[in-house]
């Protein structure tokens, strides 16, 4: 207890425990000698006491001094003690020891320091008004600055000018400490940090906030994102945006308020591949590279050159009004392209067929707007080298039909909308030794649809290995149940011209219908034109050879059509080869294609094939070929292609009359 000047009046045994004087020694003496001299000198003792007769109390933490000089943090309590009548009796002081907790606290703290010292992670401690207090030394490399500079910066100086939108501190309050927000700070050399950035809001003994920051230099993994996205979007070769840059900038211009002002330029170099042929590839990249420069300089500063593939580019311009018009810009950028490139020394001339649409005329998706434009482009190209041609109503139509057209395939594709006729090939005697599986479609508006009506719409729409998947599944299936006249089952042949031998899948798909079906392997004859053959790679070669020594065959169609080199279909696993119908028809009138019908034979014979004849619709014609030594014929003369059923009727009688 104290009295109104701050004496001792009164002590008990846990006052003498911690400060080490009795009572004897200690009554009556002003209770300043428990401060350090320091303290005493400024006059500190009297405050607490000035404070407690004002307000009643006072709270108070710091060190003190022991008899023995010792000294010990104290928590202390002052309360002034009043008469009834409010007259100032004195004060009642309560002392805590806390020495013991505030050494662990200032363990912890140097611990906290030490670690915040040597980790790779900048850490800064931010006061109330968002100013930096301190910062550790990884923070002061990442920023490139002295501590004494960094200490006092406001949190919104250290963000860079392209990251101001939201304020460092407290642009996100609910949002849980260890969650990282992406942030770009500024460098004292101006140079962007990429960092993430977690912050912990904490509140100070005095009810004052402050913040705890965490910075993560990721701008090398920002820069190796922004690597991967550029390549994600430009063509390797010439720098320009490719086609996923060119569909993603049209989604973004046709969902905007001037769609109908967007233009797309679709460019197509003319005979670019007499080049690659005569001066190989890399001269071709040389000629590719030139005018993508000229190219992307040449066009009006609002447009976008891209490059699709090959030889194509394509140019798009958000607003065609502010360029002259499509006109305008079509020719603009025909002449960018009609130019002579230097190419080892010499000028190679070239030009493009462009053709061109506005999102007026289309008023449709940024791919449909690029339909049209491919489609304008082919009309030009059939023009003549260097044409130019634009869009109209009813190119517009015709391209949309493809498209209706195509979304219907796709669904009849997938929802067995599809159906088969088979033709049978037969030997000289007319016994139906296998049958080709030809595919129909039944469209509910335009009727019965021969595959000249629709191959074309499969082949631009990449339908070609689903529509062979469907027709190879359902060809096997059917003819697993198909009757055996003389006990002996017809081969099924199915012509492939989307799933190839190179298709990854090729096997396991071959392999999954003839299991799914049940039919014997030997019965499955597979058609390729004899392009696909040339140069077969080793892989798809041998994947074609386990194939084949599991049974399944393999067919060259169209033989004499593709101009392959014999040396290099000689090594392909074939053991049956079609002469093309072409070499048919001719019989009888061109000396010459019974001379070629007769090389084929003997070819085919010479390499261990069966040699089958299509197109045979006359007896003259069959008469022909069975004297050059064709083995079996297709054609008119014996049937045509048939429904399911009626093919199984036919094969109830085995043989076909002539």
């Amino acid at each position: 207890m104290l009295d109104v000047d701050g004496h001792v009046t009164s002590w008990n045994p846990g006052a003498e425990q911690i400060k080490g004087y009795r009572a004897d020694e200690i009554l009556g003496r002003h209770f300043a000698v428990f401060y350090p001299p320091e303290r005493v000198v400024t006059g500190d003792p009297d405050n607490p006491l000035r404070e407690a007769a004002r307000v009643g109390y006072h709270l108070d933490q710091g060190w003190r001094v022991r008899k023995d000089g010792s000294r010990f943090f104290a928590d202390v309590a002052i309360t002034a003690l009043r008469a009834s009548d409010g007259r100032l009796r004195g004060f009642a002081k309560v002392t805590r020891d806390e020495t013991d907790a505030r050494t662990r606290q200032e363990r912890a703290s140097r611990r906290f320091s030490d670690l915040c010292g040597v980790i790779p992670v900048g850490i800064a401690l931010f006061d109330e008004s968002g100013r930096v207090v301190d910062a550790n030394d990884t923070l002061c490399r990442l920023l490139c600055l002295e501590r004494d500079h960094l200490r006092g910066t406001h949190a919104a100086d250290l963000l860079h000018p392209q990251d101001r939108d939201e304020p460092l501190l407290g642009s996100r309050p609910n949002s849980p400490a260890d969650e990282a927000v992406h942030r770009v700070l500024a460098r004292s050399d101006e140079l962007p940090l990429h960092c993430d950035v977690r912050t912990a809001v904490s509140v100070h003994d005095d009810g004052s906030r402050f913040w705890l920051v965490a910075f993560q230099d990721v701008t090398d993994r920002q820069q190796q994102t922004e690597r991967l996205r550029y390549e994600a979007t430009h063509d390797a070769l010439t720098g320009l945006p490719n086609r996923r840059a060119v569909r993603d900038l049209l989604g973004e211009l046709m969902h905007g308020p001037d769609a109908e002002r967007v233009a797309v330029l679709f460019c197509d170099v003319n005979n670019f591949k007499r080049i690659n042929d005569s001066l190989g590839h890399d001269a071709g990249d040389e000629v590719v590279v030139e005018l993508a420069r000229r190219l992307r300089e040449g066009v009006p500063p609002c447009c976008t050159a891209a490059r699709l593939s090959g030889d194509e580019f394509v140019v798009v311009c958000p607003d065609v009004g502010g360029v002259g018009g499509l006109s305008r810009l079509a020719e603009v950028v025909s002449g960018v392209l009609r130019t002579a490139v230097p190419v080892r020394g010499q000028l190679v001339r070239v030009s493009a067929a462009v053709g061109g649409v506005v999102g007026a005329d289309a008023a449709g998706r940024g791919e449909d707007l690029l339909r049209f434009a491919d489609a304008a482009m082919y009309r030009a190209k059939r023009g003549g080298p260097g044409r130019v041609s634009l869009a109209d109503p009813a190119l517009v139509a015709a391209v949309d039909g493809q498209l209706r057209l195509e979304t219907e395939l796709r669904e009849a594709i997938e929802g067995d909308g599809l159906t088969l006729h088979y033709q049978p090939i037969t030997d000289g005697r007319g016994e139906i030794l296998s049958a080709e599986a030809l595919v129909r479609w039944h469209h509910p508006v335009h009727g019965l649809l021969s595959p000249g009506a629709f191959l074309p719409v499969a082949e631009q729409s990449d339908l070609l290995p689903d529509l062979d998947r469907w027709v190879l599944r359902t060809a096997l299936a059917e003819a697993a149940g198909w009757p055996a006249p003389g006990g002996r089952h017809p081969s099924i042949a199915v012509n492939l011209s989307g799933l190839l031998p190179h298709h990854p899948e090729f096997a396991a798909e071959i392999a999954a219908s003839i299991d799914e079906s049940g039919i014997d392997p030997r019965r499955v004859v597979l058609e390729l034109v004899e392009t696909v053959l040339l140069d077969l790679p080793a892989g798809p070669r041998r994947v074609m050879e386990e194939l084949a020594e599991q049974g399944v065959r393999f067919a060259v169609d169209d033989f004499g059509t593709g101009y392959s080199s014999l040396a290099r279909l000689k090594d392909t696993p074939t053991q049956i080869i079609k002469a093309d119908r072409q070499f048919v028809a001719g019989l009888g009138e061109d000396g010459r294609d019974l001379a070629i019908a007769r090389a084929v034979a003997e070819f085919a014979h010479a390499l261990g094939c069966l040699c089958v004849a299509e197109g045979v619709e006359t007896r003259d014609q069959h008469d022909l070929l069975a004297g050059v030594g064709i083995d079996a014929y297709q054609g008119w003369l014996f049937s045509h292609a048939l429904p399911r059923e009626e093919f199984r009727d036919l094969l109830g009688d085995g043989r076909l009359h002539r």
